[in-house]
């Protein structure tokens, strides 16, 4: 990637969500620093216009194109010069027009595969929230940020906690690592007694102690599904093998991620559990800038305390994560497999469709009865995720009928 001259003009895929939305805050605060090129929505249509209001993007996508004409007609109305795109190819036109330095990848599931594959193959500094590049991608997405040349920076708290603990040359890392150590919260059920999860609300489920975050990572949080993502996704980004990641449940979340190197030193970054710390480093890499997160007091800072995932009941409240290290072991393309059917589980879960501690059992069956091919390109990708979903689907209407 060359070297930006001006203002970075970033584009940021998914603004009306958490991530998106942190992302605007910070670039607000550097503003001869940034410039917003595009933004992207599902479906928030009024709030995806005031932040065109705000911060006057060259182009705003929206999936749907009923979505699509209300904001241009209504930015048509207050005499706003954005151009509105629609569906899934302007996602991938804004993410890889040469008049773009920076793409923020924050659509969350696989519907953000595809532009995350187009800004690595435009050679793009990639600020990486989307799992499913990694989890879903695996080879096929970091074959398209080699070819490309594409600057690769993990936004997930735990990763870019890792990225800032190892050392600035990735040819070392090999050689010194011990392993990784992946950082979790526990969620919201980490004292309750396991047997009870079948009673559990979504509303309960998507009330995380520490963070804020959308419906669908906030069940990933509670079922731990989202360290299972976060563990794949390490593998790839740096390089290790399966038994060099290793997971610690930190309930304080100040902790966010460790290295331990061969000399048996542990290098950790801390942080308040703020996503607007690593969203600040990823856009001023190798530099830092404020974040306009709080700073760590250590003189007020309650004691850090740290559980072991194969005890306290763990393995019985959340199944799912040995799942996770076993899909690593599996057929590539199995990633997909699992990322799929937890799309599909959670949704039937946040529909009132399946209990909560059916979501592992529609994974654990969609994996079994699925070995896919071994994917090569973006359509072999999306071939195994439509038939998992089918699959999982199908497991969810024999659990619900």
């Amino acid at each position: 990637m060359s070297e930006v001259q001006g203002p970075m003009r970033v584009t940021v895929l998914g603004s009306t969500g958490s991530i998106g939305t942190s992302t605007l805050d910070v670039m607000a605060r550097h503003p001869e620093r940034f410039e917003v090129f595009a933004l992207s929505a599902s479906r928030q249509v009024d709030l995806l216009f005031e932040q065109c209001v705000r911060f006057r993007p060259r182009f705003a996508v929206m999936v749907q194109p009923e979505h699509a004409r209300t904001l241009q007609e209504k930015l048509k109305a207050h005499g706003l010069g954005t151009q509105v795109l629609a569906g899934p190819q302007a996602l991938d036109e804004v993410s890889s027009t040469s008049e773009v330095d920076a793409v923020m990848a924050a659509i969350v599931g696989a519907a953000g595969l595809s532009p995350c594959l187009a800004a690595a193959r435009a050679g793009k500094r990639l600020l990486l929230a989307n799992k499913e590049a990694l989890v879903v991608g695996g080879e096929v997405f970091l074959s398209a940020v080699r070819q490309g040349g594409a600057t690769l920076l993990p936004i997930d708290s735990e990763h870019s906690a890792i990225f800032q603990s190892l050392p600035e040359d990735p040819g070392t890392w090999q050689a010194r690592i011990d392993k990784i150590i992946l950082t979790a919260s526990g969620g919201p059920f980490r004292q309750r007694d396991p047997d009870s999860l079948r009673d559990v609300t979504p509303a309960q489920a998507c009330a995380h102690p520490n963070w804020s975050m959308g419906r669908k990572i906030s069940v990933d949080s509670a079922t731990m599904m989202n360290k299972v993502l976060e563990v794949i996704e390490a593998k790839y980004l740096f390089g290790v093998a399966v038994d060099q990641l290793d997971v610690v449940i930190h309930p304080q979340s100040i902790i966010h991620s460790m290295v331990q190197y061969k000399d048996a030193s542990v290098v950790a970054q801390l942080g308040t559990p703020d996503m607007r710390v690593p969203i600040a480093y990823g856009l001023s890499w190798p530099e830092r800038m404020l974040s306009g997160a709080s700073s760590l007091d250590f003189g007020q800072l309650q004691a850090m305390t740290f559980e072991s995932i194969h005890a306290h009941g763990h393995p019985q409240r959340y199944p799912g994560l040995m799942l996770g290290f076993e899909t690593l072991r599996a057929t590539p393309g199995s990633c997909a497999v699992l990322n799929a059917a937890n799309e599909v589980a959670v949704q039937a879960f946040l529909d009132g469709e399946i209990r909560f501690d059916q979501i592992h059992a529609v994974n654990a069956a969609t994996l079994d009865g699925f070995s896919p091919a071994v994917p090569q390109a973006l359509a072999d990708l999306l071939d195994i995720d439509h038939e998992a979903r089918r699959r999982a689907q199908a497991m969810v209407h024999r659990l619900a009928a």
